[in-house]
This record gives structure tokens, C-alpha cells and sequence, in this order.
């Protein structure tokens, strides 16, 4: 059954306003139109795409508590951020990310999403990597949105902090890593 543009405008505004990161063809599929009506209809409304959107919610709310990078240098859109318990990236791979004959990310761009992360989220000046054990779970293709979410784990006797980043599609664990950070001061 086919709403009407003027209601399904309204519930487009009530679905981005409930789940802010949901791509344009999730829209198109949730409504069963096109992307090109989803497009159409944003633009309509003046919503902007989502990664304006991610952008600018990393922005206002970020930008001054990361220490120990810029935030700009953090792989993907940083989406939520407590530091030193927990922080969320979204990266969708883009063609650039991908090797051209199979569509299939190159797996240092899951890593980079990921260790940036574990920088980010440390509290201090000066975080640094020591060492990373890396897992990846499964293929991750183009134009998948790949969510990391860093966890900093309780604190041990060696001095290190570390950093647990699982990576997923979807709720799909792609990739997961235990990163071991050096900082300059204690926490």
C-alpha cells in the first residue's frame, strides 16, 4: 500500500529522529521506494545525508575532550565517546578502501578504524600503541557500515592500558582487537 508523500515525509522525519544513523537505502527499503525519493524527500526537509549528520554530531560534541589526537585524524565518524571507558566510530567503506577486483575492504582500513579508536578514547596528551592482537571475522565489502566500539578494560599491573575494539555489520562481528596502549601519565 502506497502512503502518501506528505505522511511518509512526516514518518521519514520520525525515523531519522529515532535512528540518526540509518542509511538512505535502509530508508528507501523501510518505505519500499526508491533512494532516489528517500534523496528527494531529505532534501525536501533540508535533513542532510548521513554522514553530514554523523559529522555533526562528532563535531559538537567532541571535538574539545579528545586529548590525545585530533578528532579529525580518528578513522571514521566518532559517534559517541566517554574517555577511558568506552567510544563508537562508523566508517562506510568507500571504493578507495576497497581492492577493485572483489569489492573486498583492505583489511589495514578496519585496523586503522580501529586502533584510532583505542588512541582517541585514552584520556592523556600522549597515547600511544604497544601492541595489537587483531582478529578479523569475516570479509567486509563495499559500501558496508562498519561500527567499531572500543572498550578500556580494567587496569593491570603493567603499567599499559588496554583497549578492547570489537568491529561490526549489521551486529556481525567483522573484526575484533586487544590493543595494549602506552600513556604518559596514570589515569
Amino acid at each position: 500500500m502506497k502512503i502518501k508523500k506528505s505522511e511518509r515525509q512526516q514518518l521519514l522525519l520520525n525515523k531519522i529522529e529515532q535512528t540518526p544513523f540509518i542509511t538512505d537505502e535502509e530508508l528507501a527499503n523501510h518505505f519500499n521506494v526508491s533512494i532516489q525519493t528517500i534523496r528527494l524527500d531529505r532534501l525536501e526537509l533540508a535533513i542532510p545525508e548521513l554522514r553530514e549528520r554523523i559529522k555533526s554530531v562528532a563535531t559538537s560534541q567532541w571535538n574539545e575532550t579528545v586529548k590525545s589526537l585530533p578528532l579529525d585524524e580518528v578513522i571514521g565518524d566518532v559517534i559517541d565517546l566517554e574517555l577511558d571507558q568506552r567510544a563508537i566510530s562508523i566508517v562506510t567503506i568507500q571504493t578507495e578502501q576497497v581492492f577493485s577486483r572483489n569489492k573486498i575492504a583492505r583489511g589495514h582500513h578496519l585496523f586503522a578504524q580501529a586502533n584510532s579508536l583505542a588512541v582517541a578514547v585514552i584520556n592523556d596528551e600522549l597515547a600511544l600503541t604497544k601492541k595489537s592482537e587483531i582478529s578479523f571475522k569475516r570479509q567486509v565489502k563495499l559500501g558496508e557500515q562498519v561500527v567499531a566500539k572500543a572498550e578500556v578494560l580494567p587496569e593491570t599491573d603493567t603499567g599499559l592500558t588496554n583497549v578492547q575494539v570489537n568491529s561490526y555489520v549489521k551486529n556481525e562481528l567483522v573484526f575484533t582487537g586487544l590493543f595494549q596502549m602506552y600513556r604518559t601519565s596514570d589515569k
